[in-house]
């Protein structure tokens, strides 16, 4: 693609670098710019910027926030003795929007993938087994993609948590095999969360 300028090739690259993004999307999203405003350009920039620089991560589930700790960790309408666990903030996000959740979170990070060189070590497993540690959880349900990577993850985390006093569930399969947990409508998702089974049961079915 030839450019008549260097500024606007640059933009552009950097926009392509976006999952999803390609050359021709990035162009047009780079003039869309160049027609707006400038304190509106630099509107975006500086929340862009802002975002990357004074974006936490929760310190006791992981999840994104603004503060040191989220206000779903601190707030006292939640059931902090349930505990879902997911992937990353975007099942938190599609949790939340089932309305049908009413526990804490705790964000692993990703999945156990071999194939990708991700082991349990790179995930907040730790931090998790930590949590338990305080006799206040009664039950941790595993929310995560209906994925051979969300199985093995599963498997694993049993194995971990199964010696604790605690209810150990899954959601209820309603979901296809394969199947990102982000991209499950609100419904069924939140179906699966409301009718959650015990995980050993789960693993028969």
């Amino acid at each position: 693609m030839n450019f008549s300028s260097r500024l606007l090739q640059n933009a552009v690259a950097e926009f392509a670098k976006l999952p999803g993004i390609g050359q021709k999307t990035a162009l047009r999203l780079v003039l869309h710019l160049l027609k707006q405003e400038k304190q509106d350009v630099e509107k975006f920039s500086s929340t862009v910027s802002k975002l990357r620089n004074e974006i936490q991560f929760c310190r006791v589930c992981l999840n994104i926030s603004d503060q040191p700790v989220c206000e779903i960790c601190t707030s006292h309408k939640r059931d902090h003795g349930l505990i879902c666990v997911v992937e990353d903030t975007r099942d938190v996000m599609a949790i939340e929007n089932t309305n049908q959740y009413n526990g804490v979170y705790h964000v692993l990070g990703g999945l156990i993938s071999p194939m990708d060189g991700i082991g349990p070590s790179d995930l907040e497993v730790d931090s998790l087994v930590e949590r338990l540690a305080s006799n206040e959880v009664q039950e941790v349900v595993f929310a995560l993609s209906a994925t051979m990577e969300g199985d093995t993850t599963l498997f694993y985390l049993h194995k971990r948590l199964k010696n604790f006093d605690i209810t150990i569930s899954t959601i209820a399969r309603g979901i296809a095999f394969g199947g990102e947990l982000e991209y499950v409508d609100e419904i069924t998702l939140g179906r699966s969360i409301a009718t959650r089974v015990p995980y050993v049961s789960s693993m028969s079915k």
